[in-house]
């Protein structure tokens, strides 16, 4: 027999609150206090956990779920489900635990199509909203825009409530440089340049169900000045004269667009602010060999009183927000660099005549950042969309409910991940926002970055045609920036688009609607006598399923393994084909070639439905050749088509023999 009793004594410090252990009962056990006010470290684990609440009353967040604990309650974790407990009351939360492994639990936990912390949740999915200096060009498309669309497409065959929220990011200093370079005013630059922005998305196929307008949207500089209003409300935001550059002709005040030099981290060139290189912020007056934008004369140290935020003293604030959702080691390691440094007093306000200004006085012609005011963008856009649905989301009162994801390129990783999440804390202190971040490095052509004042770039409308679209978002996915900076080459897209598209899945599809029409009257077949092949090959496509599964699910989301996958079913059901073609045609193996045509379609109703989010016209067209409904759900099982299913695979061009236009 073991007889254990809760020691105080016996408490050590562990997950962020005291734990002890109990040996002996052949799993992994012991004894948990959780102090009034505080709460356990967010974690989650490969064992399976069980739980008790045996005294004191809380708060457990699941997978961004929260459920109110008392004595008696008792709870069961699953392998690598994220979990919490607060302390709401005030004595101590005491419970006891048990936990083991079970590698057969964690494999299908991992595996699972169903994330416990999306199921019913609104997914609110943000590509980082383009600045309206330019239409978009592929390395724009091949990251967080085509990212996002595949992302909410494929939760939304889940079953799960997914929108695409994105917006025109008009206060830029971009813009004013435009709208200079063009002879325009910066609001008709905005104008401009967002329709035309809104008007490549559509032709890239890439829905977006909120498109805000940043600099004409009703509400929304009312409703920025209030968040500001928060954020110097919190004390932390607060006047501060600090070091800054200024105009060695014209004394303008330099920030972004108008000043560049060496990044002091890295030692790479860098803009005003920013370090596309490194992904760190700099100070502008920390810059090194500064060069001026506007006159190109060395610029004058002086000091500017502007709104800033000490962000140095939120090192472990973020550290506690990158524990409660999808945050990649590559921001992780951002933000450890980033507060090495002893103190960074951050501006968010700068001087200019464009953008919003602070509802505050004291500090006449600032405006407030555009950065910390995407920030708010993101709420407003919730709230907009929820108007429309009949959703009482409030930007006012956001909610723990909300899962957010935002997709966005390394350049803008510590806005999104490091500042932004500083920034919802002091405007919305009982606010944990629960946020999977997806980041993607920069995508190159022909080895060189994309250069609109070089004139090196591929514009969305020069390639984009309702023939060519799929073409081209299969090549950015098979090519996407994923951990690694990639390339577009002309060239290999042409050659990709006949060899693998056109030449392989194509020729199969076709050839394949050729054999139905001859030996079953362009009819789809019912199996007949099943191999040791048949059922090898069937295991095989299940196996493709859940590897699309994986590459699509929001833990590993990787578009080149999603596209990956793709052409390996249709490698796979080449080399199936050949292999039974020996037997085609003779009546002793009817039975079994009938099984083999029956197992290609099956293989072909893979490749509609596991493409519907990447290639959602070739998946619609593929599923109406196949005489089979929309892929309108994601399935558990490789299904065979049904019996009895007209086909016209033969007469259906799938793909476009030339993508050159």
């Amino acid at each position: 027999m073991i007889l254990n009793t809760y020691n105080e004594s016996e408490l050590y410090a562990a997950f962020g609150i005291e734990m002890s252990t109990v040996e002996g009962i052949g799993v992994g056990a012991g004894w948990g206090r959780v102090a009034p006010g505080t709460a356990t470290v967010s974690h989650g684990h490969d064992e399976t956990e069980f739980f008790v609440i045996v005294a004191g009353v809380g708060e457990l967040t699941l997978d961004g779920r929260t459920h109110l604990v008392q004595p008696g309650t008792v709870v069961l974790c699953e392998p690598f489900e994220g979990h919490t407990i607060l302390n709401t009351g005030d004595v101590d939360l005491i419970f006891f635990t048990q936990y083991w492994r079970d590698s057969a639990r964690a494999r299908a936990s991992a595996q699972s199509r169903i994330r416990p912390n999306h199921t019913d949740r609104p997914q609110f999915v943000f590509s980082t909203p383009p600045t309206p200096n330019g239409d978009l060009h592929l390395g724009h498309l091949s990251g967080p825009y085509l990212g996002a669309d595949v992302y909410v497409r494929y939760q939304r065959l889940l079953g799960n409530r997914a929108w695409h929220l994105t917006g025109s990011d008009d206060f830029q200093s971009y813009v004013t440089a435009v709208a200079a370079k063009d002879g325009t005013t910066p609001a008709e630059a905005a104008a401009h340049y967002s329709a035309e922005i809104a008007a490549t998305l559509k032709a890239m196929d890439i829905g977006v169900d909120e498109y805000y307008v940043t600099s004409v949207e009703q509400g929304y500089s009312e409703g920025l000045q209030d968040y500001f209003t928060r954020l110097v409300g919190s004390g932390h935001v607060s006047p501060k004269a600090t070091p800054a550059l200024f105009d060695g002709e014209t004394d303008e005040y330099l920030y972004e667009v108008n000043v560049g030099g060496t990044c002091p981290a890295c030692f790479s060139h860098a803009g005003g602010n920013i370090c596309e290189e490194c992904g760190e912020p700099n100070l502008v007056a920390d810059l090194v060999d500064p060069a001026s934008g506007i006159s190109g004369k060395a610029p004058k140290q002086g000091e500017a009183e502007r709104y800033t935020l000490p962000l140095h003293e939120f090192a472990e604030a973020v550290a506690a927000h990158h524990r409660l959702g999808r945050v990649p080691v590559r921001l992780r390691e951002l933000a450890q660099r980033v507060f090495a440094h002893e103190r960074l007093d951050l501006p968010v306000s700068h001087p200019s005549d464009w953008g919003v200004r602070p509802a505050e006085t004291g500090l006449d012609g600032q405006v407030i950042w555009v950065w910390p005011e995407m920030s708010y963008g993101f709420l407003h856009g919730i709230e907009r969309l929820g108007a429309e649905l009949g959703e009482r989301w409030s930007r006012e009162e956001p909610s723990r409910d909300w899962k957010i994801v935002h997709f966005f390129g390394y350049d803008n990783s510590f806005y999104h991940s490091i500042l932004y999440p500083v920034l919802y804390q002091l405007a919305y202190p009982e606010w944990d926002p629960d946020i999977d971040y997806h980041v993607n490095e920069f995508y190159l052509l022909e080895g060189q970055k994309f250069s609109t004042s070089r004139r090196h770039a591929i514009w969305g409308k020069e390639i984009l045609t309702p023939d060519t679209v799929d073409a081209v978002r299969f090549y950015l996915s098979r090519t996407r920036p994923e951990g690694e900076r990639t390339d577009f080459r002309r060239a290999d897209f042409a050659r990709e688009c006949a060899d693998t598209l056109v030449g392989r899945w194509q020729d199969w599809l076709h050839d394949l609607g050729r054999r139905l029409d001859s030996r079953y009257d362009g009819v789809a077949p019912d199996a007949g006598t099943w191999t040791g092949e048949h059922t090898a090959f069937l295991a095989q496509l299940s196996l493709r399923l859940d590897e699309a599964t994986a590459a699509l699910n929001p833990e590993g989301f990787s578009l080149r393994s999603a596209a990956a996958v793709l052409d390996q079913i249709v490698d796979d059901v080449r080399a199936f084909s050949r292999q039974q073609a020996a037997l085609a045609g003779l009546d002793r193996w009817s039975s079994e070639a009938r099984t083999a045509i029956a197992l290609e379609l099956a293989a072909a109703r893979l490749l509609a439905t596991v493409s519907a989010p990447v290639l959602p016209r070739f998946s619609a067209k593929l599923a109406a050749a196949l005489g089979i409904p929309a892929i309108d759900s994601w399935p558990d099982t490789a299904d065979l088509v049904e019996p009895g299913s007209r086909s016209t695979l033969t007469g259906t061009a799938f793909f476009a023999a030339d993508v050159r236009r």
